[in-house]
């Protein structure tokens, strides 16, 4: 194939071999198709959890709605703009955090959004969920790798300063996303297992200093939840007694499509939030839990795959993180319903009725599209 022919060739048709609509908006074919279908039974599985009210299901597609408009509006943007407004972003996000702890709107005892008067609140600190990546992803674009010790600690600072604001609201689910989106990038930068294991080894020794002096009263009761939740089965160990007995009654195949009864009789609170896989997993059993886990997987094996087609280290390197923070969404909000791990918060995610974070995560696709079908042609030599 000579060098005449390729330059004539549209930007991607040496890779995928594709000229269609699609490629030319700058989106992901198969990714965007396991977007779609996920939101779909997401919708099916919410219309259920919210006992069949049809305006939580018109909100949630708004929502979805307008996640798709920033995917789309963001797999314009070439992967370079996003690397060189990176840090003005990470800085206008800091900002926007540390006016939260001042005139930030409170509510159940929480002060996590900023309001603008007569056009609607946001939360700040997911914004963060995309700048910290950006960020750490920036300042390793110009280093030599795998990082050093020095960039580390730099790293570990760039990400330690909005996860402190975050948890300061307090908001622990979003704080302990924010640091993995950050410490991810560290990882696939190619931090040594030594310093992994050393860390992990800091991180065991500094944990009961963390739960006396650190974690808030409820904060601390979800942990003791978690290791006993019988101690207070009518209180605190509610929820996730009630969980694991949804899904326990699933069985294989489930009770079917709106005959659940845990989250129909009122027995499962949150269902229709970060308790909604036990839903799930009632109506539809194991088959339907294992399907969605391989929806997941597709969505998650194309973001990585994506990351390894990259061709700098900026786009590879936020790719990988977006990729691999979405799995840790997913772990960690399926540890805490079936009782594996303390209830932190985290929705199930593109699935969880949400707002904010439903269109942070499908901006994070699109920055992902936008890193696969921005990349430049190959040449032959």
């Amino acid at each position: 194939m000579s060098n005449e022919f390729l330059r004539q060739m549209p930007s991607g048709r040496t890779f995928s071999g594709k000229d269609g609509l699609i490629w030319r908006l700058h989106l992901d074919s198969p990714l965007l198709a396991a977007l779609i279908v996920l939101c779909l039974g997401g919708l099916l599985v919410l219309y259920s959890a919210g006992d069949s009210n049809t305006d939580l299901l018109i909100r949630q597609s708004v929502r979805l709605g307008g996640g798709f408009v920033a995917l789309f509006v963001l797999a314009q943007v070439p992967p370079r703009t996003y690397r060189f407004w990176a840090p003005a972003v990470y800085a206008a996000g800091l900002v926007l955090l540390v006016l939260v702890l001042f005139i930030g709107t409170e509510a159940k005892g929480a002060k996590r959004w900023l309001t603008i008067p007569g056009v609607a609140s946001f939360q700040p600190a997911e914004l963060m969920k995309l700048a910290v990546p950006a960020m750490v992803a920036w300042y390793f674009s110009e280093r030599s790798l795998p990082a050093r010790f020095r960039d580390v600690l730099l790293v570990m600072l760039i990400t330690l300063v909005p996860v402190l604001l975050i948890a300061r609201q307090p908001d622990l689910g979003t704080s302990l996303l924010v640091a993995s989106a950050g410490l991810l990038v560290l990882f696939v930068a190619g931090l040594s297992w030594r310093l992994i294991l050393a860390a992990m080894s800091m991180l065991a020794i500094a944990a009961p200093l963390m739960y006396f002096f650190v974690l808030h009263p409820y904060q601390r009761r979800r942990v003791d939840t978690f290791f006993n939740p019988e101690a207070d089965p009518l209180g605190a160990g509610w929820n996730i007694i009630q969980s694991k007995t949804a899904i326990g009654s699933g069985g294989v195949s489930g009770k079917g499509w709106l005959n659940g009864t845990q989250s129909r009789l009122d027995f499962l609170p949150e269902s229709s939030t970060d308790f909604i896989l036990a839903v799930l997993a009632e109506e539809g059993g194991l088959i339907g839990v294992l399907l969605l886990l391989a929806l997941y997987t597709v969505i998650i094996g194309r973001g990585l795959f994506i990351s390894w087609q990259a061709q700098e280290t900026f786009n590879r390197l936020l790719a990988s993180s977006l990729a691999l923070t979405f799995f840790i969404y997913v772990f960690v909000n399926i540890g805490m319903v079936s009782g594996l791990l303390p209830v932190v918060g985290v929705p199930l995610p593109l699935i969880s009725y949400g707002g904010t974070s439903i269109v942070t995560l499908l901006a994070g696709f699109g920055i992902m599209m936008s890193i696969h079908t921005h990349r430049k042609l190959l040449s032959n030599h």
